[in-house]
C-alpha cells in the first residue's frame, strides 16, 4: 500500500510538525458497509467517532460526576386578620446527589450529574414567597426543586388551608396542611389546640410539621457539608397561636426556609461540587477536602 506524503491528503513524514489526515464527512456520508475499528471525524457532530461492530461512537465522549444541593425558595405568609393568626410556610424543595447525604423527605442521595466538558448549564436561584405565595422553584439544569408552600391563616384569604410545595405550608386551626413533594420534602401540620386557636407548621426537608399542645413545631430541615462544613437548611416555619405565642419571621437569604408566621420565605441556593482542581466557571469558587466548590446564591450559567 502506498504511503501519500504530502502533509496533506495523507501521512507527512516531515518530523514532528507531521500528522495524519483522517477521513472528513458528514453524519449523512458515513461508509454503506462500515468495519470495526474505522474512524472518521464527523463534521455533523464536530468530532472524532469510530465504529465498534454495533454503532458509530463518539471517540472522545467523557463525562464528569458532579454533586450537587439544589435547594427552592420557602413559602411565605402575610397578614390575614392579625398578626397572630397564621401557620407556618412550608421550606423549599430539596435535592442532593452527595454521596452519604440525605436528599428531601430523608430519601437516599440522588445520582450524581454527568457534565461532559465544554457543556453550560442554566442555574436557577428561586426568590422566597412574598404575601401568602409559594416559594419559586431552583434548578440546575434539567434537575428542579418546587418552592414551598404558603401557610393558611384565619380570613381564608387566599386559604385557611396550607399549600402544597416542595415541603408544605401548616393548615389554620383544623384546616388540613398542604403535602410535600416525593423526595424533596415533608407535608405541613394542621393547627388546633387545647385553649387558643394554633397554626400548623410547615413541613421541612427532614421531616412534618409537628404541633404539641398549643405549641407549633418546624419540620426539621436536613444538614450537608458539600461545603466542607455542615449547614442545615430547608427548614419549616411555626404557627402562631390566637392570643397566646406570635412568632413573626422570614426565612433567611439563600436557606430554603419556610416563614414562621408572617413574613417572606427565604430564598434558595444551588451548590455543585467535583474533584480535582477548578475547571469550571460560574458562581463562588472555593475548595475544601479536595473537592472544586460552586455555590450560587442568584441564577447564573455554570459551564465546565
Amino acid at each position: 500500500m502506498a504511503i501519500i506524503l504530502d502533509g496533506t491528503t495523507g501521512v507527512s513524514q516531515s518530523g514532528v510538525t507531521g500528522a495524519t489526515l483522517m477521513p472528513v464527512g458528514t453524519t449523512a456520508q458515513r461508509p454503506a458497509s462500515p468495519v470495526v475499528g474505522q474512524q472518521r471525524w464527523n463534521s455533523t457532530t464536530v468530532s472524532m467517532e469510530f465504529y465498534n461492530g454495533t454503532s458509530w461512537t463518539n471517540q472522545w465522549s467523557f463525562s464528569y460526576a458532579v454533586e450537587y444541593l439544589v435547594i427552592a425558595g420557602g413559602g411565605g405568609n402575610a397578614s390575614g386578620q392579625g398578626a397572630n393568626r397564621e401557620a407556618g410556610s412550608g421550606a423549599g424543595g430539596y435535592r442532593s446527589s452527595v454521596a452519604g447525604e440525605l436528599s428531601g423527605s430523608n430519601s437516599s442521595a440522588e445520582t450524581p450529574l454527568s457534565v461532559i466538558p465544554g457543556s453550560a448549564l442554566t442555574v436557577t436561584v428561586g426568590a422566597g414567597g412574598s404575601g401568602h405565595a409559594n416559594g419559586n422553584s431552583s434548578a440546575l439544569g434539567d434537575i428542579t426543586s418546587v418552592g414551598g408552600g404558603y401557610g393558611g391563616n384565619s380570613d381564608g384569604a387566599p386559604s385557611g388551608t396550607g399549600s402544597a410545595g416542595g415541603s408544605g405550608g401548616g393548615g389554620w386551626y383544623t384546616n388540613p396542611p398542604g403535602a410535600g413533594t416525593s423526595g424533596q420534602g415533608f407535608a405541613g401540620r394542621a393547627g388546633g389546640g387545647t385553649n387558643n386557636w394554633t397554626g400548623g407548621a410547615g413541613g421541612g426537608a427532614g421531616g412534618v410539621g409537628t404541633l404539641s399542645g398549643n405549641t407549633s413545631v418546624a419540620g426539621p430541615g436536613l444538614a450537608s457539608s458539600i461545603t466542607g462544613s455542615s449547614v442545615t437548611r430547608a427548614v419549616g416555619g411555626t404557627g402562631n397561636v390566637y392570643s397566646g405565642a406570635t412568632v413573626n419571621a422570614s426565612g433567611g437569604a439563600n436557606t430554603g426556609n419556610g416563614a414562621s408566621g408572617i413574613g417572606n420565605g427565604g430564598s434558595g441556593i444551588v451548590i455543585l461540587r467535583y474533584l480535582g482542581s477548578q475547571d469550571g466557571t460560574g458562581g463562588t469558587i472555593t475548595t475544601s477536602g479536595g473537592y472544586t466548590i460552586h455555590t450560587f446564591t442568584s441564577s447564573g450559567t455554570f459551564t465546565r
